[in-house]
């Protein structure tokens, strides 16, 4: 069973500036795109920020401007850099990974969940 490693998650004061990380399984020769989404309790998972093997980036509206994404040298892992953090970005993080290897074998690949709680 593929497991993915997040770490980073906690309890932070508001203004805090953590850092999440998301480590998938290493292959040769694929690619990783890899993205974070976030669901705040009782509410609908969310999209907050993806990376793309070849290193474009996207962001919610609300990570725009304090979220700062980005993938290791191996591409296999992938880091958020949240700023500015306040009680409305408390959420389960998840980070999500499509793995493409040669030209048809993907897989998707979600992780556990970090909790991350601002107040």
């Amino acid at each position: 069973h593929v497991q993915l490693v997040e770490s980073g998650g906690g309890s932070v004061q508001a203004g805090g500036s953590p850092r999440l990380s998301c480590t998938a399984p290493v292959r040769s020769r694929c690619r990783y795109d890899m993205s974070w989404y976030r669901q705040p309790e009782g509410k609908e998972r969310e999209f907050v920020s993806s990376v793309d093997d070849d290193g474009t980036t996207k962001y919610a509206d609300s990570a725009k401007g304090r979220f700062t994404i980005s993938q290791g040298d191996t591409k296999n892992t992938m880091y958020l850099q949240m700023v500015k953090l306040s009680p409305e970005d408390t959420a389960m993080y998840r980070c999500k990974v499509v793995r493409l290897c040669g030209h048809s074998d993907i897989e998707n690949f979600w992780g556990q969940g970090t909790q991350v709680t601002v107040s």
